[in-house]
């Protein structure tokens, strides 16, 4: 369903859980990162009002899920800890190249943004299917769900803007781009680490 073309190691989950206090840090500025670029869009595309609404509501639900995750964190008596930089969104990003035609660094956007929400939701799904914890099973199992609905979003926005052809050939690209990334990942208790 997700179409991605590196499947996450069972053994992430480990490394995960033995750095639980640093994944949920990162998993909840990773959800506030998701809201403002939410918020970003709906400020540089006002003019696109069935875009402005749903990310609108994305925006809102992602920081709804910044708050569980936090809420989380303080029922288990832990701080959540500094941000940190998300490399891995930022490979992502440079993989385009600058536009200065407005559709197409909108279709750039929205499909990194799907790709982010894919990876997460295929994390958050690894996550709950091996984690011994019933609580962060369920917690990430519901999470999934919504991840999901968010890449679909995206990516069926970025088809609108522009011909299909074309957007399928930039998302397969970056697919390939992500997947051969992802190789040399999973070794850092983050969500996309």
């Amino acid at each position: 369903m997700l179409g991605l073309k590196f499947e996450t190691e069972t053994s992430w989950v480990d490394v995960a859980a033995n750095g639980l206090e640093q994944l949920l840090t990162d998993h909840a500025f990773a959800e506030q990162k998701a809201a403002s670029n939410a918020v970003s869009i709906i400020i540089n595309y006002s003019e696109e009002t069935a875009l402005v609404k749903d990310m609108s509501d994305i925006a809102i639900e992602e920081m709804e899920h910044f708050r569980m995750v936090h809420n989380l964190m303080v029922d288990r008596g832990m701080v959540l800890g500094q941000a940190t930089k998300n490399d891995y969104a930022l490979k992502l990003q440079q993989f385009f190249p600058k536009s200065s035609n407005r559709t197409e660094a909108l279709v750039h956007r929205l499909l990194v943004a799907a790709l982010i929400e894919a990876r997460s939701c295929e994390r958050f799904k690894v996550f709950s299917d091996n984690m011994k914890d019933e609580q962060l099973a369920t917690f990430y199992r519901d999470l999934m769900v919504s991840e999901a609905n968010h890449y679909t979003l995206f990516l069926g926005y970025a088809r609108t803007y522009m011909d299909r052809e074309v957007v399928d050939k930039k998302w397969n690209d970056l697919l390939a781009f992500e997947a051969n990334m992802m190789k040399n990942r999973g070794t850092i208790a983050k969500v996309h680490g």
